[in-house]
């Protein structure tokens, strides 16, 4: 197939995955919609699609998983992604030239020269896996696994290329819904959680706090423990990457990720690794707390797709100052400001300054 040809397909491809995408109501919906329309023209037997923290990559609510049980081997799967060398790793695949790649395709038809395949893939009878990253410019905000078990044939050229295709206008349509909601102004949130989990990723104590604040998660994919509760993968991946971070595999982003409850609240998990006697590696610190107010303003600026210039100004009026004094603050014109403000404007749909506040800030201004 001839490369214009390929793109012509691509294009249909898109138009078709793409029609009733703008009607959805929320991340799990678009990837659910998405999945059914996308197996008629990219044939696969299971997936898996995850919304992921624009900073750091890593995973967060919602989590959809497709024909593979209950998820129970997506412990494993996360486990291998973060702390062993891999073919495609989702860091990789967020910064290539092309967000999405076939595990044969990239391996010459060797997909056991990955460890994902070879620890976990291969046993359950996968094929091949089809992954990409959704993301507009360099922020991820999502990931998807596509899966042909034993007898298919490998994701071919042609089927790379539709997928890339959707990462920009997926992605686009998953950040909007990470904007403010009118619910997610809760009255009452508890203090910051405290998990501690064993060098082996076994979770061995647990505050009151904590329990709470994993009871307001979305369900999906989940650990059992022995302390009675269920671990959802988003916070154990990140305690995973905060292992990876301590063996020196990885230290971009950081071990944290920002989860929205089920009442339209963000919390913010974050893990480290803590020392031993003589060195040896302790156990894994995980919190679990109300998002800061400036994690929050970073969140929704990603949200409506404002620069960082855009953000600073922003912040600026949520103080109050005038044009001149914005100008003054960031060494730029006041012409150069109002500019800024009438992009601004135009992205958050608001046409004051006080609709500007009240629409991106509102949330965590209020009581909580």
């Amino acid at each position: 197939m001839s490369d214009a040809r390929r793109h012509i397909d691509a294009l249909s491809g898109h138009a078709k995955v793409l029609s009733s995408a703008d009607r959805v109501t929320d991340t799990r919906e678009l990837f659910s919609r998405t999945s059914a329309k996308l197996r008629r023209l990219i044939p696969f037997d299971s997936a898996v699609w995850a919304a992921t923290d624009p900073e750091t990559g890593l995973i967060t609510a919602p989590m959809l998983v497709e024909n593979l049980g209950s998820g129970e081997g997506c412990a494993q799967y996360w486990e291998s992604e973060l702390l062993e060398e891999n073919v495609l790793p989702f860091r990789d695949l967020a910064r290539a030239a092309v967000p999405a790649a076939g595990l044969r395709a990239a391996t010459g038809d060797l997909p056991a020269r990955s460890a994902r395949f070879r620890r976990l893939l291969g046993s359950q009878g996968v094929d091949d896996e089809l992954r990409a990253v959704l993301r507009v410019g360099d922020r991820p905000w999502g990931v998807v696994s596509l899966f042909r078990m034993r007898g298919g044939a490998p994701f071919g050229p042609a089927e790379i290329t539709l997928l890339a295709g959707l990462s920009g206008p997926l992605a686009s349509r998953v950040r909007r819904f990470a904007r403010p909601s009118a619910s997610g102004h809760g009255t009452d949130a508890p203090a910051p959680g405290l998990v501690l989990l064993d060098p082996s990723g076994e979770p061995t104590s647990i505050n009151d706090e904590a329990r709470q604040h994993l009871a307001q998660l979305p369900e999906g994919p989940s650990i059992p423990s022995r302390l009675g509760l269920m671990l959802p993968i988003w916070v154990v991946a990140t305690a995973l990457q905060a292992r990876a971070i301590a063996l020196g595999r990885d230290r971009a982003g950081g071990a944290r990720t920002r989860i929205r409850t089920v009442d339209g609240r963000w919390l913010t998990c974050h893990a480290s690794c803590l020392s031993g006697p003589a060195g040896q590696p302790g156990p894994v610190a995980l919190v679990i707390e109300p998002a800061a107010a400036t994690d929050h303003a970073v969140l929704i600026a990603e949200a409506y797709g404002l620069t960082p210039r855009e953000l600073e100004i922003t912040q600026l009026i949520t103080r109050g100052l005038p044009t001149t004094e914005i100008a003054a603050t960031l060494f730029i014109s006041p012409h150069t400001v109002r500019d800024h403000l009438k992009a601004v404007f135009v992205k958050a749909d608001v046409s004051s300054r006080g609709g500007l506040v009240a629409r991106l800030f509102g949330e965590h201004y209020r009581p909580v």
